[in-house]
């Protein structure tokens, strides 16, 4: 079903092991995963071409080359929120999760300070510029995390536009954050946690976080109210699997090329389950353990089967002005055999 895989991604030639996982997408994992003279390499230039290379399913080494049209692409960055209250009395005692004194949590000061040096690193490493589109959990702790992260630099008042998240949102002590000079925020239900039973992954009301949150766009949130979570009956690990490939399904179709999403360890854990069956352990590894509170990890999405139809806005079809152009290796096929084989290269 699937072959093993690695990923050099943003460079010259954007090289990836892929992980087949189905006859729709494949995944590539993080330059990290190459060797080191290859990483080296790679950090110096760039392009939009896309390789994989595959290793054999008995791990033998042998090497083969796929090659996969950019625009059949995306580069998804996967963020876990930062560490919320809920997970400061969850890892103490379990029982914890069940307790209404942690209703859709709120980031500690620790998880506010792991989102300060998570947007310290997306700036200096230049990943801020590049993303078009932030989509968040409609989650407290979620939004906190994106808006953090990925919004504007502090609100001024008095600015004609309103500010992703206001000062002292939640009472979290923090100043009001501008939607100005950062991508659009879009609330999606599908990458929401788990659902059901956990007071800390039950959502407040649309209305209530518009008056937060109000540069985050809710428009695709059809319920005022928390409809999907139950007070006594939690999604399996199946069905949440299940509702991470809609959701990933869901993602190509936006127009995007470069997309953060910010999201939960369960979600993601489930979500990423059904990739990296038959790679290397280390590149499962990658891809398949859990995320640390404000971690984040880049893949490249590919379609593989024709799901978007768009067509590439770099590729140029050649030949204008028409013209004489018949290649030489089709004119060896023409010629006579005169003392070397037509199976050598020909230049």
């Amino acid at each position: 079903m699937a072959v093993n895989n690695i990923i050099y991604p943003h460079c010259l030639f954007r090289f990836s092991l892929f992980i087949k996982v189905s006859n729709r997408f494949a995944f590539a994992t993080r330059l990290s995963s190459l060797p080191s003279s290859l990483r080296a390499s790679s950090r110096s230039s760039s392009s939009s071409i896309l390789c994989s290379f595959s290793r054999s399913s008995d791990m033998d080494g042998s090497a083969g080359l796929g090659l996969y049209p950019s625009h059949r692409t995306k580069t998804i960055h996967l963020v876990r929120h930062a560490q919320g209250f809920h997970n400061v009395v969850g890892e103490k005692d379990v029982n914890e999760y069940l307790s209404f004194d942690y209703f859709d949590a709120q980031l500690t000061s620790l998880g506010w300070k792991q989102v300060d040096n998570l947007r310290k690193h997306v700036q200096s490493c230049g990943l801020s510029k590049r993303i078009e589109l932030v989509i968040t959990s409609p989650l407290f702790r979620t939004m906190e995390t994106a808006v953090g992260t990925f919004g504007g630099e502090g609100y001024s008042d008095g600015i004609n536009v309103p500010p992703l998240m206001i000062a002292n949102a939640g009472d979290c002590n923090r100043p009001a954050i501008s939607s100005l000079n950062c991508p659009p925020f879009l609330a999606v239900e599908l990458c929401r946690e788990h659902l059901g039973v956990h007071p800390c992954d039950k959502r407040r009301s649309i209305n209530e976080y518009r008056s937060l949150f109000p540069a985050i766009d809710f428009s695709l949130i059809e319920h005022d109210d928390d409809i999907l979570w139950k007070p006594d009956i939690r999604e399996t690990n199946a069905e949440v699997a299940e509702r991470g490939m809609k959701f990933l399904k869901w993602l190509w179709t936006r127009k995007e090329k470069e997309i953060a999403v910010v999201s939960h360890s369960g979600f993601l854990f489930h979500a990423l389950s059904a990739f990296g069956k038959d790679c290397h352990p280390s590149i499962k590894d990658e891809i398949c353990k859990h995320f640390a509170n404000c971690e984040l990890r880049s893949f490249v999405l590919v379609d593989r089967s024709m799901i978007g139809s768009e067509s590439s806005a770099t590729n140029f079809p050649g030949g204008v002005p028409k013209g004489v152009d018949l290649p030489s290796d089709a004119a060896a096929d023409k010629l006579p055999e005169k003392g070397f084989s037509i199976d050598q290269d020909v230049v």
